[in-house]
């Protein structure tokens, strides 16, 4: 831990807060720093952020000797968030829950999404309204990292629809993704998600998977998996062009594939938590504590078995082979053999 009195919070967009701790009692931190950093300020309606205040409903969470003190455990129950990590590393992180996040996405809408390309510049999907876009998620520990071009000849192809084409990499390190944009060369935008804020908000769990959003900001398709070209059609099983061509009928004439039907998929807690403890161990793997983050890793995989983004990505970012090395190749033999949890096609 770098210093006992201090605490790094990384809050639900990513990004990353430090907040000297209070008290006598762990995890105790000031209100109106808490406030600055979230947002959520105290009021006696309750916490409150612009316009939007949840009541307490009896609820303290406050520290019983110092009304200026917050208990954190408390606050981000009340605010329907989970918390994970702990004051001995100096970290924590959070994550909705499963019933604040099926609240957020209860209108079809998708989800707002500003996060930094390789440079950290920002970029946002939300830029991309009134017109169809696609949420295309990659990674480097995937072999679809080769694929930015292909996406990049399906952009230039469709370019007279109107369609727009989002890219998104599920990496730990930005440097990790750099190689293959640079060799991808694509003029649509391509953020890094070292968070995986896009994961939580869109419920992607493996790579490549994409979403279809409309000209009013809807959800027409949940996230399936699409290959980007047919480098690895082997190991996917699935097509380019079963994807593409789909694309194509829906950007040319509106027409939606029979995968469009499938409602969002649902996360449970332990796989929103999950999401929690990855930040933590990649935050401490970024510290160079990577013992103490492949302990929260491994919480994370034990929560979420047969997410990707936890689990190969988890083996990426903590020094592992995540191609051909024995953890993986283990996990995906169980994985294989399961019937490949999570991987659907567009159908």
């Amino acid at each position: 831990m770098d210093d006992p009195d201090r605490l790094v919070l990384v809050a639900v967009d990513g990004s990353e807060h430090e907040l000297p701790l209070r008290g006598s009692e762990p995890l105790v931190v000031d209100a109106d720093e808490l406030a600055a950093a979230t947002g959520w300020a105290l009021r006696p309606v309750g916490l409150c952020r612009d316009d939007t205040c949840v009541p307490l409903l009896g609820r303290t969470i406050t520290d019983p000797d110092d009304a200026t003190l917050v208990r954190l455990a408390d606050w981000a129950q009340a605010l329907g968030l989970l918390l994970a990590g702990d004051a001995t590393e100096g970290v924590v992180a959070l994550a909705p829950s499963a019933a604040a996040r099926g609240r957020e996405l209860g209108d079809g809408r998708a989800p707002s999404l500003t996060l930094p390309d390789v440079d950290g510049n920002p970029v946002s999907f939300d830029d991309l309204s009134g017109q169809k876009r696609v949420l295309v998620t990659w990674a480097s520990w995937c072999g679809c990292r080769h694929e930015l071009a292909s996406w990049q000849q399906l952009q230039d192809e469709l370019a007279d629809t109107g369609l727009r084409i989002f890219s998104v990499a599920l990496d730990a390190d930005p440097e990790d993704s750099r190689p293959w944009i640079d060799a991808g060369a694509p003029t649509y935008p391509v953020a890094v998600d070292t968070a995986h804020v896009t994961a939580e908000r869109y419920g992607i769990t493996n790579v490549p998977s994409v979403v279809w959003v409309d000209e009013d900001d809807r959800i027409v398709k949940p996230p399936t998996i699409a290959p980007g070209d047919d480098q690895f059609v082997d190991f996917t099983r699935i097509s380019s062009a079963q994807h593409h061509d789909a694309l194509r009928r829906w950007a040319r004439h509106g027409e939606l594939p029979a995968s469009a039907a499938t409602p969002m998929p649902e996360r449970t807690d332990d796989e929103q938590r999950a999401l929690a403890e990855r930040r933590v161990a990649a935050y401490l793997q970024r510290s160079g504590r990577t013992a103490a983050a492949r302990a929260h890793l491994a919480r994370a995989q034990e929560l979420a078995p047969w997410d990707w983004t936890v689990r190969r990505g988890g083996i990426m970012m903590t020094g592992g082979d995540p191609f051909l090395g024995e953890e993986f190749t283990s996990f995906w033999e169980e994985w294989d053999a399961s019937g490949r949890p999570g991987y659907t096609p567009t159908a």
